[in-house]
Parts: structure tokens; sequence; C-alpha cells
């Protein structure tokens, strides 16, 4: 039986939206108002769920197509502010840490871990969500795509959060839900775990993670089972 304290000082990065947080009724509460304000009708919640989680700007091309309009690549720019504006005032209204998530970081902080934030979101939304869903306490640092010299899948993102806490890559883990997630940790040399329940259109198990578990209370025994086996191959990205 793994013992909690064997991830004393190591760095576990986190990915963000279906990774930590559910984020998607809000997002696609965004995406479907901004869609209104283009006269265009709304989509249905179970078919934009598992765009969502790739960014803005991504989120609202798939959506634009997916209502028959493609986005406007003159106006992109001016909806994706109006989006990411939209978004702002309603960032938690229904968004929420998936179960577990609460009392997994208590247990990992109380453990001596370093915990980071690694996502493709813009940092300051992450901050936001963050704070307005009570886990900004956990997390040493958040490093946001805009914060990194590149985002996932390239391999800088992951080491830039586990640099930004002081952390190793040859100690760390990335936990996410995405082949991002997957990729940008191998191509940092660091491990992963997969979770089941975020966003991907894909089967998590074909993703590429190391490990894939089905209960955020799963993420410490397969961090330190991860930790205690050989890291990712680094590709270089």
């Amino acid at each position: 039986m793994h013992a909690l304290h064997d991830l004393n000082g190591a760095t576990i990065a986190f990915d963000l939206d279906g990774t930590l947080v559910d984020t998607a009724p809000d997002l696609v509460g965004s995406l479907n108002a901004i869609l209104a304000e283009e006269s265009l009708p709304a989509l249905p919640f179970d078919e934009v769920r598992l765009m969502v989680g790739r960014g803005a700007r991504a989120l609202l091309e798939r959506g634009f197509a997916a209502a028959g309009a493609p986005l406007d690549a003159e106006h992109a720019p001016a909806l994706v502010q109006r989006f990411i504006d939209l978004y702002l005032t309603r960032i938690a209204d229904e968004s929420a840490p998936f179960p577990g998530v609460v009392e997994t970081l208590t247990d990992l902080k109380a453990a001596g871990a370093r915990l980071v934030v690694c996502t493709n979101k813009l940092t300051h939304l992450s901050v936001a969500l963050l704070d307005a869903t009570g886990l900004t306490p956990f997390f040493d640092a958040v490093v946001g795509a805009d914060s990194a010299p590149a985002a996932k899948p390239d391999g800088r993102h992951v080491a830039a959060a586990v640099a930004a806490v002081g952390g190793d890559v040859a100690r760390a883990v990335m936990v996410g839900d995405s082949i991002n997630d997957a990729l940008g940790a191998r191509n940092a040399g660091v491990p992963s775990v997969l979770v089941s329940f975020g966003y991907t259109e894909d089967p998590v198990e074909t993703l590429g993670g190391d490990l894939v578990i089905h209960s955020f209370l799963d993420v410490p025994n397969a961090c330190i089972t991860l930790l205690a086996s050989c890291p990712a191959a680094n590709t270089g990205l």
C-alpha cells in the first residue's frame, strides 16, 4: 500500500478544465449567449461539452461551425474578446470541482507535494475560476498558456509549470484529461495521469497517458506509482 509521504517534495501539475473543474456548463452557456447575439441557434449541451478545453477561439470556431455559420476570421478577435468578457461574468455560476478534488488536494498538500495548475486557459481566467471555486489556496502557481513559452502539447509548458514551483521534471507528474496533457507531459519527460471524466472526443485510453483513472481520489496512488517507475521519454518538442 502506498503512503502519501512518498509524495513529499514531488511536483504535481494539473490541467484545469475537465480535470479539476467541470467548467462545461458555463462555457457552453457563454457560447450559446454569443450565438444568440449573432442570431444563431443555441447548441445542445451534450453536443458542445466535448468541444471545450481547447481555448476560447477553438470553442467559438467549432461552435459557429456547428451552428451552420463558420466563424469569420475578420470578426473573430472581437468575438473572442466578447466571449471572454461574458464568460468572466458567469465563470462559476454552474461550474464546480469534480468529486474528490478538494479532499485529494488537501491530502496532497498535507503530504508535502508541490501543486501547480498547467492549463491552456488564459492565466487570468484560470485564477478567476480557481478563486470562484475556492481552489486557489491549494496551488503554489498557475501557469496558463499565455504565461508559458508555448502551450501544451509543447513540453515547455509543463516544464515551465514545474519550474514555477521550484520543482524538478525528474520528480513530477502531469494530471489531465486530454491528448494535449499526455503529449505535453511526454514532451517534457514527465509521466502523465489522465482522468476518464474530462473533455475528450476520443477514448481516454487511446490518448497516450501513462495511467488512466476514473476517480479523482485515485490521483495520489497513481502519482506514487508513476514516480516509482521510469519517467516518460523526452521527445524534445
